[in-house]
């Protein structure tokens, strides 16, 4: 009875202990902080967000499906890539999406808790970018119930046209939040991006509104709608990027070690130690590309756009290995599957790859592109506030064009006059032709999905369809993925049956 009595006492000592919820708690690692400081995950998320599987993969893709860059016949054909053979199990960007927008929710979430407000901004600018970017590789998305954990485990899909107009609200709350909240001096360093300068976020913020705003400016009943969204931006006041480019990281950010690279010259250029990745084999801007700059005169761009044939001297970086005359610039057919290897066709140029110069800022958005969206803001809409012509929009954004990818001697400005389509605006009749064929040029090398999103949108310029396709059916969007499939069957099936090639987005209107 008294060992019985002795088991009892231990058992009720060990029950009354473990009413403690921290004793034996074995979920509990005790090496690691229960929660994160929202700065530590805002830098995080930044750099995550230009990873090969988010923003780096994605502008991949929409570059070869916008016409500027195909493969290289040094491998065997990418079947999904260019004669369209792609399922649900190809292009997942949307995981790894979600989980960079869960880290900007978390900072929103957090920030104030955490005296760290000033992040609440920078972190709804993010937040509708991806948010943009996603429906405009999937159409319709969780947005009202995503970003809510365990809280919703199948969060329904929302309206692609409604996403779209709810981003214009969200940043306009990250514009509020960034007049109301500047940047504590001691966590400026935590942004990537712009160093705290909340005013340079705003513009971010007002550009990002214009992508979304003319994006959509094809969609009937929308006019009224775009430009009373303009005119509130130009009220509001902050303005517009400017005379430089939206970029992340850059010298004091990226190092010359192993995973610390910036993430375009780690996969297509070099390693740390300066030895060529077998992937700068790969990529080769398209001969529509090169013989279009050709044709026009446009070699200056040409040469920064691409290195001559043969690639980048590896004893003169920066230099091509041939000389860099126009002759010695072969762009390669989309889709080619043989004859263009890599030393007899144009490689990726030096605006994106020099050898060394692996701390470059990773591209978010340049400034070319902002000009040519207010160019078609202006075009389209002449009776908007904005206070420029649409034509000093038009030749500024050649003039930001040259300037981001590095043309020394120019500014773009001797095709004023010049009677060149496309490039003399007074020579062009087709004005929104024009700005879009310049636009498509500007965001070659920076902006791939940008420039896919805009060939889908306006048709133009007119690329040859791949020679991998018998007929001119193109991709239009992706998938969804089977992993969202399997997780959130019922509400990916409640979407209808998607047809990648035939299944438009709401702002694809032809």
């Amino acid at each position: 009875m008294k060992v019985k009595s002795l088991f009892i006492i231990a058992f009720v000592a060990l029950a009354g202990v473990a009413c403690n919820k921290s004793f034996l708690d074995i979920n509990t690692n005790p090496n690691t902080l229960p929660t994160a400081s929202p700065n530590y995950v805002f830098t995080n998320a930044i750099n995550t967000a230009t990873s090969v599987s988010n923003m780096l993969g994605a502008n991949e893709i929409g570059s070869y499906w916008s016409g500027q860059w195909t493969q290289s016949n040094g491998y065997i054909i990418n079947t999904a890539q260019f004669a369209y053979n792609f399922t649900n199990g190809d292009f997942n960007y949307w995981d790894n999406y979600y989980d960079n927008l869960q880290d900007f929710q978390f900072v929103i979430d957090n920030a104030d808790s955490y005296n760290q407000k000033f992040l609440k901004g920078p972190s709804k600018v993010m937040k509708a970018m991806l948010f943009q970017q996603l429906v405009d590789m999937y159409g319709n998305i969780p947005f009202t119930d995503a970003l809510k954990g365990s809280k919703v485990l199948a969060p329904k899909f929302d309206d692609q046209k409604a996403v779209y107009e709810a981003l214009i609200p969200l940043l306009d709350e990250a514009i509020a939040d960034l007049k109301a909240n500047p940047f504590a001096s001691a966590f400026t360093g935590s942004d990537l991006i712009f160093r705290g300068n909340t005013t340079k976020w705003a513009q971010f913020a007002n550009s990002l509104k214009m992508r979304i705003l003319i994006r959509q400016s094809r969609v009937t009943g929308k006019e009224s709608y775009i430009k009373t969204e303009i005119n509130k931006i130009v009220t509001e006041g902050s303005g517009f990027i400017t005379g430089e480019d939206v970029g992340l990281g850059g010298s004091t950010f990226y190092l010359a070690t192993a995973g610390k690279l910036n993430p375009i010259y780690d996969r297509w250029g070099y390693d740390a130690n300066g030895a060529k990745r077998a992937l700068n084999n790969y990529p080769r801007l398209t001969k529509f590309l090169i013989d279009n700059l050709k044709a026009n005169g446009d070699t200056l761009r040409m040469k920064r756009i691409a290195y001559a044939n043969g690639g980048e001297n590896g004893s003169n970086p920066g230099v091509s290995t041939r000389a860099e005359i126009a002759a010695n610039y072969a762009g390669t057919p989309f889709g080619a599957s043989s004859g263009y290897l890599p030393a007899n066709t144009t490689s990726l140029g030096p605006s994106l790859l020099v050898k060394g110069e692996f701390n470059r800022p990773f591209i978010l958005m340049t400034a070319a592109e902002v000009q040519f969206l207010l160019a078609e803001a202006k075009q389209r809409y002449s009776d908007v506030t904005l206070p420029g012509t649409a034509q000093s929009y038009f030749e500024a954004g050649i003039t930001q064009s040259f300037r981001t990818l590095g043309v020394k001697g120019s500014t773009g400005t001797e095709f004023k006059g010049s009677g060149i389509k496309n490039y003399d605006w007074a020579a062009s009749s087709n004005k929104l032709e024009a700005i879009a064929y310049q636009k498509w040029i500007a965001l070659t090398n920076f902006s791939g999905l940008e420039a896919w999103s805009e060939y889908r949108r306006t048709d133009l310029p007119v690329t040859p369809q791949s020679v991998q396709v018998v007929d001119n059916k193109r991709p239009l969007r992706f998938y969804y993925p089977n992993t969202e499939s399997g997780s959130n069957g019922e509400n990916v099936k409640a979407q209808g049956n998607i047809d990648a090639l035939a299944t438009r987005l709401f702002w694809d209107v032809d």
